[in-house]
């Protein structure tokens, strides 16, 4: 062996090792900077006003303040009962309706394990023929195109890299539908990643299950 070829060899595994580690954490950054940047700007404006001078960073301090007190407060009879009752009319408003349930179980189902919004976590040819994405089942609709009766359709959303609570929704034949053997979070930590974080390997999964899980698409926004 070379030396030219021993340098190109150890230049190569340390490139591939330096990868490991910066990668990770440019994602991070990326991710807690368009959170960061997103939650602040939504008090540094009026903040700014009050104080005639801006403060990087205490828009998200206040933001976070204020969720954490939030949390105290609804979890009183009071506040709870308050929560409840503004929430009942958040619901029954039109177009606030629909982007208030959707944002709140889109959030759930990414950062709360136990609410199985998402049921399972899927494959589906996505954009083109041989092109796979993964996405989460979300329920199953009957849709009527011919006089030769109903299709099976399975509701798909499909989460943005490495911003897994925005995404797309498609729909999907039901035998088109690859029910794959990785778990909601270990989905979100591959998407986060872009795909660096991922198991050695995808196994399809017994679509009964899939099946079971899902429910008809109704609207349940009331409830």
């Amino acid at each position: 062996m070379s030396i030219f070829k021993m340098i190109k060899d150890i230049i190569r595994h340390q490139f591939v090792a330096g990868v490991l580690v910066v990668v990770p954490l440019i994602l991070t950054y990326v991710v807690l900077r368009f959170l960061f940047e997103s939650i602040d700007g939504i008090l540094s404006p009026l903040i700014q006003k009050t104080l005639h001078y801006n403060i990087p960073g205490l828009g998200i301090i206040v933001t976070i303040l204020l969720i954490i007190l939030a949390g105290f407060f609804t979890r009183g009879i009071i506040g709870k009962t308050i929560y409840r009752y503004s929430e009942r009319v958040l619901v029954k408003t039109p177009v606030i309706r629909v982007v208030y349930l959707a944002a709140k179980q889109l959030i759930e189902a990414v950062t709360v394990p136990q609410i199985k919004s998402f049921k399972e976590v899927v494959m589906c040819e996505y954009m083109r023929k041989g092109l796979y994405a993964i996405g989460f089942a979300t329920a199953r609709i009957k849709f009527i195109d011919s006089p030769d009766g109903p299709r099976k359709m399975v509701g798909v959303f499909v989460p943005s890299t490495p911003t897994p609570i925005s995404g797309v929704l498609v729909f999907v034949a039901e035998d088109e539908i690859i029910p794959i053997n990785i778990t909601v979070e270990e989905a979100v930590k591959m998407l986060v990643s872009g795909g660096i974080v991922s198991p050695s390997e995808l196994t399809r999964v017994d679509s009964k299950l899939l099946k079971d899980n899902l429910i008809e698409g109704q609207d349940n926004a009331a409830g």
